[in-house]
């Protein structure tokens, strides 16, 4: 694309550098800039926090404006950097093309999301995850996303059935599924007012959009139970976190103080009406 004329930028999450290449100190041949790109802002890694993200300019680690106290999150600061960069563009070079690969680290864990978000789905994952599958696969079934006759594949012997959930934990696991929900509304959001600064410059019309959204499926790596530290459970250390330990932190799922992600039911949930692998993607085989 740069080199047929187009201004080039990545907003958020790289997972293209290798691990051993992550660091400040490179090499950065393979960071955005020593791949096409001539502008980024955002992280390299799978993953980061959304409240204190590690966030690079370039190849220069830089900190966010501001904290979560006074309004900050990820997801809003790439959207605010995206608009101001393509808004610079058209200002500056308006008969230049542009390509703008954004990709915010929503919603991959950890799950954060302003408080306001997620309680806009109080009580909507209630009746839990195996009810949720038969309310999305009717869904699918009358959108005509999936064919009249889709039958959904068996619930893993690993994930209890939602009745068998021992009822303090039921709480645990909504309050989970509602921060997601609420992490997705939010992210859709800051899309939109991305896609919306092109309408205000005028040159949405003349804009080519790709909305890639699922990846490989919803994660299961959230253990059972979910968790409220997700590299406890990936140092495996989960047993820390009892149903004693989760109820009394259901609060604080979604704010500063965790580093959350669901259980591995609301995963199968989410890959309605396939069935996930140990590694967290949708399984596609002989049996889906």
């Amino acid at each position: 694309m740069k080199l047929n004329g187009y201004s080039t930028a990545q907003f958020g999450k790289c997972h293209e550098v290798p691990v051993w290449e992550t660091s400040p100190m490179g090499p950065f041949n393979q960071w955005p800039l020593g791949s096409g790109f001539e502008y980024f802002y955002g992280f390299v890694g799978a993953e980061t926090n959304q409240w204190y993200p590690a966030l690079y300019e370039g190849v220069t680690p830089v900190e966010p404006s501001k904290t979560p106290d006074e309004g900050y999150h990820l997801t809003e600061d790439l959207t605010d950097k995206a608009v101001t960069w393509v808004s610079q563009q058209k200002s500056l070079m308006p008969d230049k093309p542009f390509f703008m690969y954004f990709a915010p680290g929503a919603t991959h864990a950890p799950h954060h999301v302003p408080k306001e978000w997620s309680e806009k789905y109080k009580g909507r994952f209630d009746q839990g995850w195996d009810a949720i599958r038969e309310e999305t696969l009717a869904r699918q079934k009358s959108l005509g996303v999936v064919p009249a006759d889709t039958e959904l594949t068996a619930r893993h012997e690993e994930i209890s059935a939602w009745n068998d959930v021992p009822d303090e934990m039921k709480p645990v696991l909504a309050r989970q599924m509602e921060i997601y929900a609420g992490f997705l509304a939010h992210t859709d959001h800051h899309v939109g007012r991305l896609i919306d600064s092109l309408d205000g410059l005028g040159v949405l019309d003349d804009t080519l959009i790709y909305l890639i959204i699922g990846d490989n499926g919803a994660s299961a790596e959230g253990t059972p139970n979910g968790t409220f530290n997700e590299i406890i459970s990936l140092n495996g250390a989960s047993q820390f976190e009892t149903p004693e330990f989760m109820a009394d932190h259901i609060d604080g799922f979604g704010t500063p103080d965790a580093y959350n992600h669901y259980a591995v039911g609301w995963a199968h949930a989410m890959d309605t009406p396939l069935p996930v692998d140990q590694a967290g993607r949708v399984a596609l085989g002989r049996d889906a």
